[in-house]
Parts: structure tokens; sequence; C-alpha cells
């Protein structure tokens, strides 16, 4: 979909698991596809030599700098913490006022469920305001979730 649909695909540069899956369908589909990969990950051998340009930073730090520097919105698919880390790092730039960007969560088959319900009950505790809960943008499918980036606007920073 997001080749089909002319969106540059940003992302961690690998060519194995679900990113790697995800990279590969993005350029069969006519898809540009940048890659930013920490040195260490690219010398395992895990960087992608297949897509349209892979960037090899030293650092993770570095990496993710890069990815959102260079992505418009972030879409987060089932993963383990990693994955987490990095959705909650941009997650927190944008109620910071750090970004504007859209946050989008994959609940493929419900696997995010329960993170959206301890996201509701963050905001019901008072640790986080419904404004900047609404960052986080839940949906079922792809297609979903990348029409509501077209209407997403960034609630006013958190400080």
């Amino acid at each position: 979909m997001i080749g089909q649909r002319g969106i540059e695909l940003v992302y961690g540069g690998g060519r194995v698991g679900l990113m790697g899956i995800l990279a590969d369908a993005a350029m069969a589909a006519g898809g540009s596809v940048i890659g930013i990969i920490p040195s260490s990950l690219h010398e395992s051998e895990i960087g992608h030599d297949g897509i349209n340009e892979l960037i090899v930073v030293e650092t993770m730090h570095e990496r993710k700098q890069k990815m959102a520097d260079l992505s418009d919105a972030f879409i987060t698919l089932a993963g383990g913490a990693g994955t987490l880390e990095e959705l909650f790092e941009q997650w927190t730039w944008a109620q910071l006022g750090f970004h504007g960007k859209p946050c989008g969560v994959l609940n493929i088959n419900g696997y995010y469920t329960h993170m959206k319900a301890h996201v509701d009950f963050m905001v019901e505790q008072g640790f986080v305001s419904r404004e900047h809960a609404s960052i986080l943008l839940f949906a079922e499918t792809p297609g979903a979730l990348i029409d509501a980036f077209a209407t997403y606007q960034p609630p006013r920073r958190k400080w």
C-alpha cells in the first residue's frame, strides 16, 4: 500500500524480519525506500542493499534522529521492546512540540489493544491529557491508518 500510494518508506534499513518484508513489498509496488542502519548492524550483514538508499550511521541515536528527520509520520507495526521504545520516543517528542507528526499504531489482530487500553488508563489517571493521547492514531488496517494521517492536526505542545 505504501508503494502503491506513492509514499516514501523510511525505516531502519534491515533486510530481515517484518521490516525487511515491508521494504521488499514497498519496492515491489514501485515505491521508494530509504533505510538507515547503524554500522554495527550493517556489518552483521542484516543491512538491506536492495533498496533505493541505505544510509549507514554510527549509533542507534543517530539512526532514530535521521529517521525522524526524514519522516512525515510514524507507523508502528507489531514488534518488541525496540519498537515500543521508538514509538514512545516519537510520541514524547510530539507532546513536547519537537515535531507535529502523527504516530500511527497498526493494531492488526488486536496486537496493540492492551496498549490502547493502557493509554486510556493513563488519561483517566491524569498522567496524559486526552489531547496528547490523540497523537497516537490506532487503526485496524493500513489504509485506515494512512487515511487518518491526512486529517491529523497536532495538539498544542505540552510545555
